[in-house]
């Protein structure tokens, strides 16, 4: 493990940039990430599934997939690739400061 600084603050991540405590993370650490990957500003609707994926994550103890999040979110999958181009499973996990969801690549 290493630590990365986002928003002035220092976080545990992994080899891929994931944070390793989603109890470290905070609104400004998700909107520097976003940032860092290409997404700014965070809109409504990012934060709603940011907020889905952080619950969800507690709820269950693992980060909710693509699927999960367009059938209990009611976000659709072709918003979700709008939303969080490039992967949106793996980035959206990423902004909200969770693991890497299990069978992404």
């Amino acid at each position: 493990m290493s630590t990365a600084t986002f928003a002035g603050v220092p976080v545990e991540v992994d080899a891929e940039g994931f944070m390793t405590n989603p109890d470290e993370w905070t609104p400004e650490i998700a909107e520097e990430i976003a940032r860092q990957n290409g997404i700014d500003p965070l809109t409504e609707r990012h934060w709603a599934v940011i907020d889905f994926c952080r619950r969800d994550n507690e709820a269950k103890g693992t980060p909710p997939t693509v699927r999960r999040i367009t059938k209990q979110a009611g976000v659709p999958t072709k918003e979700m690739y709008q939303l969080f181009p490039k992967g949106p499973g793996i980035l959206a996990a990423k902004i909200s400061g969770l693991t890497k969801p299990k069978g992404c690549i």
